[in-house]
């Protein structure tokens, strides 16, 4: 597993937490908030995209056109 697919799972595990448990809460007279919403799916979205770079070639949405004569 590469760096970027483990910051992917801890990234993913952050926004899962986030959904099920809130945004922040209070145990007594301690309160804890968690890190941003939509820092995380920021950083989600880039993180996916890195991951698709990985996998594609450099130049594989280029296309050639050859125009010949007139």
């Amino acid at each position: 597993m590469t760096d970027t697919e483990k910051n992917l799972l801890e990234v993913n595990n952050a926004i899962s937490n986030i959904l099920v448990g809130g945004q922040s809460y209070k145990i007594g007279s301690r309160s804890l908030t968690r890190a941003d919403l939509n820092t995380l799916l920021d950083m989600q979205r880039n993180l996916q995209a890195q991951l698709s770079n990985q996998d594609n070639q450099l130049m594989d949405n280029t296309y050639l056109a050859i125009f010949e004569g007139r």
